[in-house]
């Protein structure tokens, strides 16, 4: 059943669909680059969409808090009782959006008692809206017509000739060596957002998504993890237990996540898993 009306489902793609258009048009003439720390960039273009996303969420669901990543305040909200949490990242992918990449999105997700039960991330340079729920469905939407069904494509099982791996760029430097080592197979390959990055396997063009660096916020991943449930991936950590943004799993402070993130089709995660975990612990003794 989903978690919200129709209608309140194509207001949220509208607003996404708009925030798209404006950031590819706003991409076009000059905007600022603040960094808020190491390798973590912010806009004038982020700004703009964080406020207009949080003022239109906040009027359709006034009962409920909103999370956005550009308003500090607004993260007091994560722990003060609310059944219903959004999570709005208005640019995913930001490093990417300022070198004129094109693998940036517009995302939103929704926890309810914790859970991350729906997600839109759109893709503004394609022209996509994928969202969807564990027990909604998977959608997509093209070029801002009516959604279809999003058709999950499961991935050949990983071979000596398949076996492709999404990982970010300061993950790979870190760990690629030793899961290389230990899943001589593995092809590497990375683009910006981490919504992106999630629909890569849920498209089926690769069989795990891997991320260690512990930076990424609920923001990042509501929306996408309630996709890859809806799709039947496993979302874990490196344990192989289950994702979590219930509060003590979450940095008070900042809204990250404490857990090493796995996102993947089961056969993967049943195969590398246990070779990811040696990899790691590898890594880890080398560092010593």
């Amino acid at each position: 059943m989903p978690p919200i009306s129709p209608e309140q489902d194509q207001q949220i793609r509208q607003v996404l669909w708009d925030c798209g258009q404006q950031a590819e048009q706003m991409a076009t003439t000059q905007f600022e680059i603040f960094q808020k720390g190491p390798n973590d960039y912010v806009t004038t273009i982020d700004a703009a969409l964080d406020k207009k996303l949080s003022a239109v969420f906040t009027e359709l669901f006034p009962e409920d808090g909103v999370i956005t990543e550009e308003d500090a305040e607004s993260r007091k909200k994560f722990d003060r009782g609310y059944s219903r949490l959004w999570c709005i990242d208005p640019l995913d992918g930001t490093e990417d959006f300022i070198r004129g990449k094109r693998d940036y999105a517009v995302m939103v997700g929704l926890l309810q008692d914790y859970q991350p039960i729906a997600g839109w991330v759109g893709a503004p340079a394609y022209e996509l809206i994928y969202h969807g729920g564990p027990d909604w469905g998977l959608f997509q939407s093209v070029a801002g017509h009516s959604p279809e069904p999003l058709i999950r494509a499961k991935p050949d099982p990983p071979s000596q000739g398949f076996c492709p791996v999404v990982i970010g760029n300061r993950d790979r430097r870190n760990f690629g060596a030793a899961i290389s080592q230990h899943i001589p197979t593995a092809q590497f390959y990375s683009l910006g957002s981490f919504g992106l990055k999630v629909m890569e396997v849920v498209l089926g063009r690769a069989g795990l998504y891997l991320y260690f660096n512990g930076r990424v916020k609920v923001w990042d991943t509501t929306g996408p993890l309630a996709i890859a449930r809806a799709a039947g991936l496993v979302c874990c950590d490196l344990q192989g237990d289950p994702l979590r943004s219930t509060p003590e799993a979450i940095n008070p402070e900042t809204l990250a996540h404490q857990q090493s993130i796995v996102v993947g089709w089961p056969q993967y995660i049943e195969l590398l898993l246990p070779k990811l975990q040696a990899a790691v612990e590898d890594t880890s003794e080398s560092s010593l």
